[in-house]
């Protein structure tokens, strides 16, 4: 079964962190959330959430997917956080898969691994970034090699189905999406 980190950073968008891991736990991944400190991490819209570990307890294992979920400033301490970074640095070198939403591609673009790729993020937040070697896409979700960006909290759910299918597969993504009713 693939593994998953989710870091939490206070300030993350609730919507977009709760859907990542309801969502890829549906399919039966282990989602392992971290906070980048000890205790309760709280949303950006007022939800507080109790981690499964923190960052320092999650930084022994290795992972099959880092998500990281966007909100401000969530997504500026991710980006901030050597620790965050080493993980998906690790991940990446690894051939396994990073991603992130709305604000939190920063995080990826800062550990490098936006340079030569499409991407997207929430409207202005990679154009900000002044990065060249970027091709940056309006689309909802962009997967790119092991590099997966997705625009904000209305693309959240697609975002989660787009892990599941490159994680377990098409077969699983229907199945959950069926579940989930939306057509």
């Amino acid at each position: 079964m693939p593994r998953v980190l989710v870091p939490l950073a206070h300030g993350f968008e609730d919507l977009e962190a709760v859907t990542i891991v309801d969502i890829l736990r549906r399919a039966g991944i282990d989602v392992v959330t971290a906070g980048l400190e000890p205790g309760l991490v709280l949303g950006s819209r007022g939800l507080r959430v109790q981690p499964d570990a923190t960052l320092d307890e999650a930084m022994g294992y290795e992972y099959d997917l880092v998500a990281l979920p966007g909100g401000l400033p969530g997504a500026d301490h991710l980006r901030d956080d050597a620790r965050v970074q080493e993980v998906l640095r690790r991940t990446a070198a690894a051939g396994r898969y990073t991603a992130a939403i709305c604000a939190a591609p920063m995080a990826l673009a800062r550990a490098g691994l936006l340079d030569g790729r499409r991407a997207t993020g929430y409207p202005g937040v990679l154009d900000s970034l002044g990065l060249p070697d970027t091709r940056i896409s309006g689309d909802a979700v962009v997967v790119d090699d092991r590099v997966v960006t997705s625009r904000g909290p209305g693309t959240a759910m697609d975002f989660a189905l787009t892990l599941i299918e490159l994680l377990v597969g098409r077969d699983m993504r229907d199945q959950v999406e069926a579940g989930l009713v939306r057509r």
